[in-house]
């Protein structure tokens, strides 16, 4: 009978301990907002009640779980003592992590779970992929004004702002004048076009495409367009340029001569109103 009501109390002295230690746990910071897959994401998550010295050693841990994935050297686990944060002037304890999010992470809520002591809870992690893609192709070539225009299609499903191409140094093509054309905003499934100077050389050529996304981070996709100048020979449209330049042409030196021919004849009517006017 004693040992029984000994139990009893040692049950309800322990429950009331457990009780008193009430731990509070909550995710106070997540940046970039929302986070983006394939990219790294900063988490912070604040635990209060860790002042209370009856919670003995309090362990916090974010779960690896999808979407998240750690890096080997990163920080797992956070250890306190309970009660010593009061010294600090503290009554909680900051967890932050740093994890990458999984390249196939879907876009809107996903959980996430932390563990602290024998608890577990949930979190909602914010993820919307903001970053574009794009298919670049040579439109045109022209070589008399040696303009090469790309044409550049968003082919991502999100809306991006400030885009800007670059044509950075390389061997294939040579650029006269500026390498960067700002051709602005451009949403999703929409196509744009930008012009350079350029003498470029069949093969590969190099373009960045710089750009913010929905949450303005600045971003940059590298692309390699391919040129085959054969494409852009002995086209009709060529041949009808060479022709109303010939015309041009033709026409210029036709009203030189004829100017040239009116000022030597008027010259020699004047001279022999001249010579008419001395009989």
């Amino acid at each position: 009978m004693f040992s029984v009501l000994f139990a009893f109390v040692l049950f309800g002295i322990s429950g009331a301990l457990a009780e008193s230690c009430n731990l509070d746990v909550s995710l106070i910071n997540q940046d970039p907002y929302p986070a983006i897959p394939g990219d790294y994401v900063k988490l912070v998550f604040q635990v209060n009640g860790v002042d209370n010295p009856e919670c003995g050693k309090v362990n916090f841990e974010l779960l690896e779980q999808y979407p998240l994935i750690f890096d080997p050297e990163g920080v797992l686990i956070y250890t306190v003592d309970s009660g010593v944060y009061n010294k600090d002037f503290s009554s909680y304890l900051l967890a932050p992590y740093k994890v990458r999010i999984d390249d196939d992470a879907l876009d809107g809520d996903n959980p996430i779970e932390v563990k602290y002591g024998v608890e577990t809870k949930q979190f909602d992690l914010n993820i919307e992929d903001t970053r574009a893609d794009f298919e670049v192709y040579v439109k045109n070539y022209d070589s008399v004004t040696k303009i090469i225009t790309f044409e550049i299609l968003n082919i991502a499903e999100a809306d991006i702002e400030a885009l800007t191409i670059e044509i950075p140094k390389q061997d294939n093509i040579e650029i006269k004048g500026a390498n960067m054309n700002i051709v602005g905003d451009l949403d999703s499934n929409e196509y744009t076009t930008a012009d350079f100077e350029a003498i470029p050389m069949a093969g590969e050529i190099k373009i960045n495409l710089i750009y913010s996304d929905s949450i303005n981070e600045r971003r940059t996709v590298e692309k390699l367009v391919s040129y085959d100048p054969t494409y852009f020979e002995d086209r009709v449209s060529d041949s009808q340029k060479k022709g109303v330049g010939s015309y041009i042409f033709w026409i210029v030196v036709v009203v030189i001569v004829g100017y040239i021919f009116y000022r030597r004849w008027k010259k020699k009517k004047a001279l022999q109103k001249k010579l008419n006017s001395r009989k």
